[in-house]
């Protein structure tokens, strides 16, 4: 890297704006329990350690955008497993979609986010003590589950997903969480959100809680027209950006 490009990058930190980085993809197998399992895995092509995020879909499965999430995850340095809780059946219909999200026995995706958390954990590019987790709907309700029983997950960011609202289901709780609800959400309403928020506060955990007004469920998705907002998107990246950066860079 020449002094230019240094002196660039270092204006760039100052500024709190990313660098972009060159990436390497393929795709992993890993044990979790009796299974193999695969996932799709982003990862910088710079060297050293570094801090990484488990990457959980929604309800079609591990379908393009959720691979372009941990693409562009990668690109800002972290170290990206899109972990496939469907062994390999994705879905564009809502009905099957909703066959598939129930078919998926819960104990056996703890054990997969457990076996992504190893996997990760084992890599020689990864900081173990800088892992967290980042899911969409579905995927925002396992990134949820995943901070219930991974102790050692150093963040966790929830994108309207089921969440606990009291006290007790929080408990096992040890990482910073973020979460992002659309205002017009009938599943994963503003209301439970706010509920999740102010059981982590009355048990004295970190929280970062964010409502989109006028937005709907899924609206982060650009494959979801009439649903997706742009604007929207762009502030809560920049909000998921921000929180990694925090608690998983320093």
């Amino acid at each position: 890297m020449n002094k230019i490009v240094i002196i660039i990058s270092a204006w760039l930190a100052f500024m709190g704006l990313a660098v972009a980085q060159s990436i390497t993809t393929m795709t992993v197998s890993y044990p979790s329990g009796t299974d193999t399992v695969s996932g799709y895995l982003a990862m910088p092509k710079s060297g050293g350690k570094h801090p990484a995020l488990i990457v959980i879909h929604e309800w079609w499965g591990l379908r393009d955008w959720i691979r372009q999430d941990a693409r562009d995850l990668a690109r800002h340095g972290y170290v990206s497993l899109a972990i496939d809780l469907y062994r390999g059946k994705i879905t564009d219909n809502p009905q099957e979609a909703y066959k598939l999200m129930m078919s998926v026995p819960r104990e056996r995706a703890i054990t997969d986010l457990k076996a992504a958390f190893a996997y990760l954990s084992g890599m020689k590019e990864v900081n173990p003590s800088k892992i967290g987790s980042i899911g969409w709907c579905m995927g925002g309700s396992y990134s949820y589950i995943a901070a219930m029983n991974l102790p050692r997950l150093a963040a966790c960011v929830i994108n309207y997903g089921n969440v606990g609202t009291t006290k007790a289901e929080v408990e096992p709780i040890n990482c910073p969480v973020l979460c992002n609800f659309a205002g017009l959400d009938k599943t994963y309403t503003v209301k439970m959100g706010r509920a999740f928020e102010a059981a982590m506060n009355a048990d004295g955990k970190l929280v970062e809680f964010h409502e989109y007004p006028g937005v709907n469920h899924a609206f982060m998705n650009p494959n979801n027209p009439g649903i997706y907002n742009e604007s929207d998107a762009k502030l809560a990246w920049k909000r998921m950006y921000s929180f990694l950066q925090k608690h998983l860079e320093k």
